[in-house]
């Protein structure tokens, strides 16, 4: 299950965990203009974990999901 929020400055999407007995904690996504965040509470500390992506980092996670094993570098498009 998930939710989209759209804020003043961000997309916030919070990813629901419905899988097996070993549930993880709730991961709230914020899109901003300029990077993505990735925010997930500690399980035992209870304390904020929080990655920061940067747009290109972004488009490189998105291409990552579809190619087979092995080493890539995209190049930009002019247009």
């Amino acid at each position: 299950m998930f939710t989209i929020e759209h804020d003043f400055d961000a997309t916030v999407i919070t990813l629901i965990d419905e899988g097996g007995p070993a549930l993880q904690e709730d991961i709230t996504i914020s899109a901003f203009d300029d990077c993505v965040t990735l925010e997930q509470l500690h399980p035992i500390t209870q304390e904020p974990m929080v990655i920061t992506l940067s747009m290109v980092q972004l488009r490189d996670l998105a291409a990552a999901l579809n190619l087979p094993e092995g080493s890539y570098r995209l190049e930009q498009r002019e247009g």
